[in-house]
Parts: C-alpha cells; sequence; structure tokens
C-alpha cells in the first residue's frame, strides 16, 4: 500500500507541474523523450522493492483498501512535489536565466532526484534514518539517480536535448531537494497520523462488541478481557 501511496502521489504531483507549466512557460519542460527516459530511470528502482520489508504495523493484522486514505496521501505530497518544482522553474528562469537545454537539464536532474530519493522516506512509517532499505532497492535507486545525474554531461547529451547546468545550479537544485525530503518527513507523519487514529478506533469499536458479547472474563477456551483488548492492538515496527 506504501508503494501505491508513493506512485498516485508522484504521477498527481508530476501532473500538476505539467499543467502549471504549460501556462506559465514558453516551451516544454521537458521533451517527450525526456518524460519517457525520466519515466524508465524512476521506475527501475522499484525492482528493488519486492525484495524490501514492511513494517512491523504493516503486517501486524489483516489491511482492508483504504481509499480515503490513499486519497489524502496524495493529495498532500502531490502538491508538495508541484510546490517545489515551481520553486526550480522560478530559480532556473529568474535568478539563472538558463536557457532552454540548461533548464530541461536541471529539471530533469531535480525531478529525477526528488522521485527516488522519496522513496527512502516514504517507504517507512518511521523516520527514515531509523529504517534501513534492502540493499537491492538501494543500490538501484542511487545507480539510476547517478546516471540521471551524468545524462546531462555525456558526450551524447545534445540529442537528448540537454545542455549541461553549472556547479551553481547543481548546488541550488541539491538545497531543494534537501529542503524537499525534510517536508515529506514532517507531512508524512500528518498524513499517516490521522489514518493511525482511524484504525486504533476501529480496533477499539471491534474490541468493546467482542466485550459485549461475552459474559465472564474468563471463560472455556477465551482468554480475559483485558488480554484481549492488548492483543487487538498492532504492534509497532519502530518509534516514529
Amino acid at each position: 500500500m506504501k508503494y501505491i501511496r508513493m506512485g498516485t502521489s508522484s504521477n498527481f504531483g508530476n501532473m500538476l507541474t505539467m499543467a502549471l507549466a504549460s501556462v506559465v512557460l514558453p516551451f516544454l519542460p521537458l521533451t517527450a523523450v525526456q518524460v519517457l527516459l525520466n519515466n524508465m530511470l524512476s521506475d527501475v528502482p522499484q525492482v528493488g522493492i519486492p525484495f524490501d520489508h514492511a513494517d512491523a504495523s504493516d503486517v501486524a493484522r489483516p489491511r482492508g483498501w483504504d481509499m480515503a486514505a490513499l486519497v489524502r496521501f496524495t493529495l498532500i505530497m502531490g502538491p508538495l512535489s508541484s510546490l517545489f518544482d515551481i520553486a526550480t522553474f522560478v530559480a532556473l528562469t529568474k535568478l539563472f536565466d538558463a536557457d532552454v537545454g540548461t533548464f530541461r537539464a536541471a529539471w530533469f536532474i531535480e525531478s529525477m532526484a526528488t522521485q527516488i530519493l522519496v522513496v527512502f522516506v516514504i517507504r517507512t512509517r518511521c523516520r527514515f534514518w531509523r529504517d534501513r532499505p534492502h540493499p537491492v532497492l538501494t543500490l538501484s535507486a542511487l545507480a539510476c539517480l547517478g546516471l540521471a545525474i551524468a545524462l546531462p554531461y555525456l558526450p551524447f547529451a545534445a540529442l537528448l536535448g540537454f545542455e549541461a547546468p553549472g556547479a551553481i545550479i547543481l548546488a541550488a537544485i541539491a538545497l531543494l531537494v534537501i529542503v524537499y525530503l525534510a517536508a515529506v518527513e514532517i507531512l508524512k507523519g500528518m498524513a499517516l497520523a490521522e489514518r493511525d487514529r482511524a484504525g486504533a478506533a476501529r480496533i477499539a469499536d471491534s474490541t468493546e462488541v467482542g466485550e459485549a458479547q461475552s459474559t465472564s472474563g474468563f471463560t472455556a477456551g477465551l482468554r480475559p478481557a483485558h488480554r484481549q483488548k492488548r492483543s487487538a492492538t498492532p504492534r509497532k515496527g519502530c518509534v516514529p
């Protein structure tokens, strides 16, 4: 479910960004080939997802399809991604006065960095530095990010429509990416907290029903009521 949230929020953010860019910019922020290349490189790290582990709280009890939680997460994380894309546009056009080729290369790098690195933040409900991902996921993600950064500097970059951005532009992109990841870490907790409270309420309701149906705390084949209540609470995989 967490990877579905990641995909939907990223796609929704990209849709918002392209819609706004088509109105504001006098050129396409990325060509069709660059968009396809972006999608391909951002999909490759998903190969490592099956090797990654799930949070203990996600497998402690059966979970149903929660569309409301998915929509809520998407509506928070999608516009956040677009906000930083717009900040990148403003910096490239107003601050650095980048030409079309440099603009596309810089935004391609920023887009790839945010899409790939955010995986490490939203893959877990814990603080991302406390829950290490599987090495396969880490290596595949960082390899694709390294290739995305290197593409505008390769000899055939002009064929892809890229012009190599300077060091100052790369530093600005790195700063924006760091701030974006910090914002995702903060809003991730806010987005998931409401879902947790709703889940806890459902657990409490089911526990109360079970206790109302029981005529005694100790009956044949049943555990005490207070032990039933404790066992209904999903165990935590980490401390947020």
